[in-house]
């Protein structure tokens, strides 16, 4: 898989652990710094805020300038092919394309870039 995906992936998995942080912190903030986490709550989502700033600055910038305007604007920025259909969208992708992982490629329909599952 392209190196840039790899990071891709792992960006969109860090954001939305710490969207869940975010919305449980609002909601049992105390409960929760006292049965689940070591550290406060804000602190675990500032460490992980560190992460996704640090894996952002590996990207290319045309990967990143890509991947923040997908995100805003689509729950999931990286989503997987399976059958020959994008599962951001479920539109069938182009089926003389290559089905390889080797380059960076995205959704003709829904702009989430793309990943094939055999």
């Amino acid at each position: 898989m392209h190196p840039q995906l790899e990071i891709l992936l792992e960006l969109q998995d860090l954001k939305a652990q710490k969207r869940e942080m975010e919305e449980a912190a609002e909601e049992h903030s105390r409960e929760i710094e006292r049965k689940v986490f070591k550290v406060k709550p804000e602190d675990a989502v500032a460490q992980l805020e560190e992460k996704i700033e640090e894996m952002e600055a590996v990207l290319e910038p045309e990967v990143l300038k890509r991947y923040r305007l997908v995100a805003e604007r689509r729950p999931r920025a990286v989503v997987p092919v399976l059958s020959g259909t994008c599962y951001g969208c479920f539109v069938d992708m182009p089926t003389a394309s290559p089905k390889t992982n080797e380059d960076i490629r995205w959704c003709e329909h829904c702009g989430a870039f793309v990943y094939f599952v055999d």
